[in-house]
């Protein structure tokens, strides 16, 4: 398996001078619950920051707190559960998962997670798919559309596929699938049918809650515009540089947030 060259950062989408808005990008995310509120937020605030609208829908008290966040995310529409097929149609991309419940987490009113994830990859099938979190521990790899990124950590890897999380397995699949798979490490194991890349760096800083949410943002916002494979290197590189240069300021001592705040100079410098 190949190390990650950074020269792959140059062929990233760059907004045209005379670009409008939804030009660069509308991103769908579909996440949280009652018991998990921030997870499907950090995606969100760091998808705000790259594409030019994000469709929000989660559960009311979600929805709510997201509202309130518009004094400063102003580039994104609230979208009841029940409005979904609307604007999956018109986004580019969705993310679904992050912050959605678990079986063992779901409490009265929550959505079942399996059924809402699987009733949307089957019906729209042709649509850019990132998936993450509570979605991958819950579905049939059977029902995974091709066009798809998953973001799973080792245990979800296991879940989901019923394989151990190695890299050769992890090609294994995305070959068998014809999906992009990002098995999150100390280095990251990207695959694609095609492709497969180690990508190394970030620190025990990320280990915090969070991190993972913030990556799936990243990418899902980055996939907008970018070939699903490059969206997923790309994304798996800045987030690791990122937290690296949060350790030249504050050692391990920062968390999702803060990460949130520095993908932006950490792209701008890397690119």
């Amino acid at each position: 398996m190949q190390k990650f060259d950074p020269e792959e950062l140059k062929k990233l989408y760059i907004p045209p001078a005379d670009s409008h808005k939804g030009q660069n990008g509308k991103l769908m995310v579909i996440g949280g619950s009652r018991l998990f509120h921030a997870a499907s937020l950090w995606a969100l605030t760091i998808a705000s920051k790259i594409v030019d609208m994000v469709f929000y829908s989660s559960v009311d008290e979600n929805n709510e707190i997201v509202k309130e966040l518009k004094k400063e995310f102003r580039n994104g529409i609230i979208v009841p559960r029940g409005k979904i097929d609307n604007y999956i149609t018109e986004a580019d991309v969705i993310l679904i998962g992050p912050g959605l419940p678990r079986p063992e987490g779901a409490e009265i009113g929550d959505d079942d997670t399996k059924d809402l994830t699987e009733s949307l990859l089957k019906k729209f099938v042709d649509k850019k798919w990132v998936i993450d979190g509570g979605s991958l521990q819950v579905i049939s790899p059977d029902i995974l559309p091709k066009n798809a990124i998953l973001t799973p950590h080792p245990k979800e890897f296991e879940k989901l596929f019923g394989l151990t999380p190695t890299k050769e397995n992890a090609v294994e699949m995305a070959k068998k699938y014809t999906l992009v798979i990002i098995l999150k490490g100390e280095v990251d194991a990207v695959c694609s049918p095609d492709r497969s890349l180690e990508i190394a760096g970030g620190n025990a800083g990320m280990t915090k809650g969070g991190t993972g949410d913030v990556l799936a943002g990243l990418v899902a916002a980055l996939a907008c515009n970018n070939d699903l494979f490059l969206a997923a290197i790309a994304g798996s590189y800045i987030n690791k540089k990122a937290g690296e240069d949060l350790f030249e300021i504050n050692g391990y001592n920062y968390n999702s947030s803060d990460l949130i705040d520095q993908i932006p100079k950490t792209i701008k410098r890397l690119t």
